[in-house]
């Protein structure tokens, strides 16, 4: 299967908030779609964080540019419904 194009996408995410807005959503296809986007949005600033961390020689602003991110994508994810962190002992 192959990604979705920009178009695609913004066609698929605008029915998806049409059909949530007029709540015409009884498999909750909608709702996943919007949700799932939302977090792809969030983890992409994580992604982008790491790569200007990784590239920078490991620096303190972009460390401190990568845990903020990280964070911000924990609240979206949470915000959203959650998913179970582990923690591997090391909280």
């Amino acid at each position: 299967m192959g990604m979705p194009s920009e178009e695609e996408l913004k066609t698929a995410l605008e029915a998806a908030a049409f059909m949530r807005e007029h709540g015409d959503d009884p498999h909750h296809i909608a709702k996943a779609l919007l949700n799932a986007n939302y977090q792809v949005e969030q983890l992409t600033h994580v992604l982008t964080a790491v790569e200007m961390y990784l590239r920078s020689g490991m620096a303190v602003t972009e460390h401190q540019k990568l845990k903020k991110a990280v964070e911000r994508a924990k609240l979206a994810i949470d915000r959203t419904g959650g998913v179970e962190h582990q923690t591997f002992g090391l909280r």
